[in-house]
Formats: structure tokens, C-alpha cells, sequence
């Protein structure tokens, strides 16, 4: 080969370092697929019946000892990669704090799959849901990234929530807080942002976005983070597919049902109806409001 290959590296090189993205991290960030692989032995641990695990004959201790011992390596790289002075001993705390929450995230996971097999008469069985529904896989991982992100655990909550939204369609921020019996239908191209607040349930149908409105800028130009940023959702709401919520100081009151293909930025109180109007057909802002 007779081309040089230099220069263009070297520039390469030089657009990384423009932007601050170098290779001289002190420490690497975590192994994707070592994370996934926490996840689905996770998820094997907690439902062996619907979820394989690699090997067959292994206790449920020696797993779950296992596998914290990957989360452990995967949260002291994490740690030091966003720059914390992180150790061994200081990841070990906060695997083990996650690992006791593993009972309270199995109780909810079975109230998710139950509002999910009495919701939808499709589902034959309960292991179905399990099995074979795109709504539970994402919950499932969602329920342990946000455990993490509350541990204050970087990286890893959105790497593990990302691989659901890759696996599912479905787009859950780890950060967003949801419910008991929650609820999801189908699920493809659901996205619920970070700073969401879903109360119990809660059914959402595919297309489903809970976000946010155009970002504020600071001084800079910058956008504004760490703001409330995307909706509230209250108790027994049903949102059916392709409706749009926006914006952090919107409000869904209990009981509400809001129709598929709806456009809201703006609360509506409990009890509320609301149903798409065509734009020819809409007279007033409230037109939403059946």
C-alpha cells in the first residue's frame, strides 16, 4: 500500500482535541458489552423462567456475585472515566446498594407485567408478557438503569437504557420517574425524557412522546441542563398513540385520557378528554378539549 495515512489521522486527531474529545482520558469508559451483558444477567436472575442464562447450572448466588463483580470493574471505570476519584471500595458500595434493591425492583417488574396482562387481552399468559413483549423487556431495563441513576452511578444507566431502545424502539431515560403497574402497548418510538414523572396506572400506546419543549440557552448559548424539563403524568392516564406532551410545566391530571395523534404543551386538569382536531376544524387553542 502505497498511500500515506498520516495526515489524515493526524487531523482526525486534531478535530477531537478542537472539540475536547482526546485519548487521554485517565481511565477508558465502560465496556458496552460488558454492561449488556449485566443486564440480561440481571434479567435472568430475577425471571429465570423467561430469561436464559449462560450458564444453565450456575446458583442464583454465584450469578448475582458474578455479576456484581462485572458491574463493580464496569462502575470503577465509569467513575473515573466522568472524572470522579473513584475506587474499588467506593464502586463496591454502590454495587451492593443496587443489589439490595433488586427485591423492590422484582416487585415492581411484577406489577408492570400484571397491569400488562390485564390490560391487554392478546396476552394469553403472564410469561407471555414476559417472554415476548417488547413493553416488558424496556421496563425491565429501565426499572434497573434507574436504581443506578439514582446511586448516582454515570454512564452506565443510559448504556443499559440504550441497548432497550435498540432492542425495542422504545426510549426511556433512566432518570424519569414512573410508577407502579406501568403500561406500554406495542412501544415502538415511545420516548419519555429524562425529567418525566409518570404516576401508577399509567397505559401508553407506540409513538408516544413525553418530552421537551425548545431548550433554554444560557449566557453562552448553551442549553440550560439539569431543569425540569419534560411533563408530569398523573394517576390513570391512558395516552394513546402518537400523541405529543411537552414541556415541564405541563400537567396530565388523574383520570385524563388523551387521544392518539394529540398535541399538548399545555396542562389539562383530572377527568380531562382530549381529542385531535383537525386544523380546519379548530376555532380556539381549547378545541383540544372534548
Amino acid at each position: 500500500m502505497t498511500q500515506d495515512y498520516r495526515a489524515i489521522v493526524s487531523q482526525l486527531d486534531q478535530i477531537s482535541t478542537e472539540q475536547a474529545l482526546t485519548r487521554s482520558h485517565s481511565c477508558p469508559p465502560p465496556d458496552r458489552r460488558a454492561v449488556v451483558r449485566v443486564v440480561k444477567a440481571l434479567q435472568a436472575l430475577l425471571f429465570p423462567l423467561c430469561f436464559r442464562r449462560e450458564e444453565a447450572e450456575m446458583s442464583d448466588v454465584a450469578l448475582l456475585e458474578s455479576t456484581m463483580i462485572l458491574l463493580r470493574e464496569q462502575a470503577v471505570l465509569s467513575m473515573r472515566f466522568a472524572g470522579e476519584q473513584a475506587g474499588e471500595e467506593q464502586a463496591e458500595e454502590l454495587v451492593y446498594a443496587f443489589a439490595q434493591r433488586l427485591p423492590g425492583i422484582k416487585r415492581l417488574l411484577l406489577l408492570d407485567m400484571e397491569a400488562l396482562y390485564e390490560g391487554d387481552p392478546a396476552a394469553s399468559r403472564r410469561e407471555e408478557v414476559m417472554i415476548c413483549y417488547p413493553g416488558f423487556y424496556a421496563i425491565s431495563i429501565y426499572r434497573l438503569a434507574h436504581e443506578l441513576y439514582l446511586l448516582r452511578c454515570p454512564l452506565i444507566p443510559r448504556i443499559m437504557t440504550e441497548f432497550a431502545h435498540e432492542k425495542t424502539g422504545i426510549d426511556i431515560h433512566p432518570g424519569a420517574t414512573i410508577g407502579e403497574y406501568f403500561f406500554i402497548d406495542h412501544g415502538t418510538g415511545i420516548v419519555i425524557g429524562e425529567t418525566t414523572v409518570i404516576g401508577h396506572h399509567v397505559k401508553l400506546y407506540q409513538g408516544v412522546t413525553l418530552g421537551a419543549k425548545s431548550f433554554k440557552l444560557d449566557e453562552n448559548g448553551h442549553p440550560v441542563k439539569k431543569i425540569k424539563r419534560h411533563p408530569n403524568i398523573g394517576n390513570d392516564v391512558v395516552i394513546y398513540a402518537n400523541a405529543t406532551i411537552l414541556g415541564g410545566e405541563t400537567n396530565i391530571g388523574d383520570h385524563s385520557v388523551i387521544g392518539g395523534n394529540s398535541w399538548l404543551t399545555h396542562s389539562v386538569p383530572a377527568g380531562s378528554t382530549v381529542a385531535y382536531t383537525a386544523p380546519e376544524n379548530r376555532k380556539h387553542p381549547e378545541d383540544e378539549l372534548a
